[in-house]
């Protein structure tokens, strides 16, 4: 008696979990946590590897680092997703009519947690070292702020070229993304640290205790890709109607 109640229960919890996996809904925020995971951890992880290094890494290794991910996340779970993993990308495309608002809340939940979780991954990997990867201002914080404007500015207008119009790069859409983001970092790495991305500030910034400026990291890309999507927007050719 007792066997078959166990069947049944083990039957049960199985089907319950395949109609979770099923869901599409679940399956979409679950690759937004995995995709996020793997950018904050390729950031983070840059940075300690170059403190680690003493300095070895630099910031053309940790740009790379960071364009190399977003490629593969994009890649990898762009089919599942549609592979944010940024809140100010969802933020962006729901003002752009691109997104449904009712999901916006759970992706930026699940992009929140791939975050946390990565940055204290790394804490517990490296319990010694001070900085995840946190995005502190090198100078003023209005400068910092301008640039992240600027380079999320950048970003989403490529992100919302290559997502929404047919007539832009198509399957060379994760290159083209990680490329804008390689450059970015590579430009205002030295005077923001280059987010882009509110949740890749976020989980470094909670897992160590520093908060410096944190603000100009969610208002900075949030403005920025909010102006690029409806700066493509605008430029864009408009669908010609049939006859």
């Amino acid at each position: 008696m007792s066997t078959t109640l166990l069947e049944k229960t083990e039957r049960e919890l199985s089907l319950k979990t395949l109609g979770w996996m099923q869901n599409e809904r679940w399956r979409r925020r679950g690759g937004e946590v995995v995709g996020t995971f793997a950018i904050v951890f390729a950031a983070g992880g840059s940075s300690v590897a170059n403190q680690l290094s003493n300095g070895q890494v630099g910031l053309v290794g940790a740009a790379l680092a960071s364009g190399l991910a977003v490629m593969a996340m994009i890649f990898t779970l762009g089919h599942i997703c549609n592979a944010h993993f940024n809140p100010a990308v969802t933020l962006a495309f729901a003002l752009a009519r691109h997104f449904p608002l009712r999901e916006v809340p759970g992706y930026i939940t699940a992009q929140l947690l791939g975050a946390i979780t990565a940055a204290y991954t790394l804490r517990l990997l490296f319990p010694k070292v001070t900085n995840l990867g946190v995005t502190v201002p090198s100078g003023e914080a209005g400068q910092a702020l301008v640039m992240e404007i600027i380079i999320s500015f950048f970003l989403m207008l490529v992100i919302t070229a290559v997502a929404t119009d047919t007539q832009a790069v198509g399957q060379s859409a994760a290159i083209a993304i990680g490329v804008t983001v390689v450059f970015a970092i590579l430009i205002a790495g030295p005077v923001s640290s280059a987010s882009m991305n509110p949740a890749r500030s976020f989980g470094p910034a909670l897992a160590s205790g520093v908060w410096q400026d944190h603000w100009i990291y969610w208002i900075g890309p949030i403005v920025g890709a909010s102006l690029g999507a409806l700066t493509y927007q605008l430029l864009r050719e408009p669908v010609k109607r049939k006859e």
